[in-house]
């Protein structure tokens, strides 16, 4: 075994410690503990070493040590084995996923689920919807009278709306509030975006206005 991975055993020893005690871990309850095949003074030469590379820290003197984020993260990518969820899982996990309504009802599904499932705290953090820029908008005609309109960012995060119109529009027309509500809002942020179609809603054509009011609103909807 070369000393990275006897390192890497004294870190993976450490982290598991510490998640099951919440309590910093000293070298002499690694060799109580756990079976590295070592002396007590080579791991406390490489804990010493881990820590000067910054994978685990002394929180305060005469402490043990507890992993950092950077320990962390060197934990999670070797691991060699996951164990795989059982099909019961699989299709429990699937079932209670599929019956979220929206985005925000799958996240919250997904967060609460990782909770049960690790017991532990999860948090979701959304992206900061205020930074984010609108990369493209789609405008589908349902219907004469029912439009979808769909709102990508930048960020991959995808809104949808249905407007209903007061009156029935064409393929042509469709396709002109497409161009119309792409160049007000594409490449904008939400903010400035939303500004953009409040003009665009009051310096409409007499004869489109309703029709743009609808999708404005809708987008507005989206955005805001």
């Amino acid at each position: 075994m070369s000393a990275e991975d006897r390192r890497f055993d004294v870190l993976r020893a450490i982290v598991a410690d510490y998640v099951a005690t919440h309590e910093p871990v000293g070298s002499k309850a690694l060799v109580d503990r756990h079976h590295l095949q070592v002396s007590p003074a080579t791991i406390r030469n490489d804990m010493a070493v881990l820590e000067d590379e910054g994978y685990i820290a002394q929180p305060h003197t005469s402490a043990g040590r507890i992993p950092t984020d950077k320990g962390y993260r060197l934990f999670v990518d070797r691991l060699s084995q996951v164990k795989p969820l059982s099909v019961g899982e699989r299709r429990a996990i699937q079932t209670f996923l599929e019956a979220g309504v929206d985005l925000d009802d799958v996240l919250r599904r997904s967060v609460r689920l990782l909770a049960q499932l690790t017991r532990q705290v999860a948090v979701v953090q959304y992206p900061n919807l205020t930074r984010s820029v609108v990369r493209h908008v789609e405008v589908v005609s349902l219907t004469p009278t029912r439009l979808l309109l769909v709102v990508i960012t930048d960020t991959g995060r995808v809104e949808q709306r249905v407007v209903e119109l007061e009156q029935p529009v064409d393929d042509d027309a469709v396709i002109g509030l497409r161009s119309l509500l792409g160049m007000h809002v594409t490449g904008r942020r939400f903010a400035d975006a939303a500004e953009g179609l409040r003009a665009l809603a009051g310096n409409a054509e007499p004869e489109s206005k309703a029709t743009v009011s609808a999708a404005v609103s809708g987008l507005l909807d989206a955005l805001v």
